[in-house]
């Protein structure tokens, strides 16, 4: 009897442990996915190249993404909030937040960023 209530016991810690550390990957892949959103703005901002905004949000939303679930979620949770920051104060309009989004949403589906890349861009990007 007490080797079975032994058993269970680990077995509730195991499982409970599991938890746990998926939960821990999922939090630390969130603060790369959000790291990696940060670097992909920096450089655009660096960059300070004409219709290249596209190709800095897909490249930021990939690299997160490919973190897994934890920095694909920060990199759709970061890039919503700026879109909807950007559309109600930049006065871009709409189309620019669609397509801003599209760009978001090919690099976090694992879509090449490159497809969105200006000529002459320089190689550092």
């Amino acid at each position: 009897m007490r080797l079975s209530v032994w058993i269970v016991l680990l077995s509730c810690v195991l499982c409970a442990s599991a938890d746990i550390r998926q939960g821990g990957r999922f939090v630390w892949d969130a603060v790369g996915g959000a790291w990696d959103m940060f670097r992909a703005y920096r450089d655009m901002r660096e960059a300070n190249y004409k219709n290249a905004d596209k190709y800095f949000h897909a490249r930021g939303n990939y690299d997160a993404a490919q973190r897994g679930p934890g920095g694909a979620w920060a990199a759709r949770v970061i890039s919503d909030a700026r879109e909807n920051w950007q559309s109600g104060v930049s006065g871009r309009g709409a189309e620019d937040t669609r397509a801003d989004q599209e760009a978001n949403a090919w690099g976090r589906s694992g879509g090449d960023p490159n497809r969105y890349r200006p000529a002459g861009l320089p190689s550092k990007y």
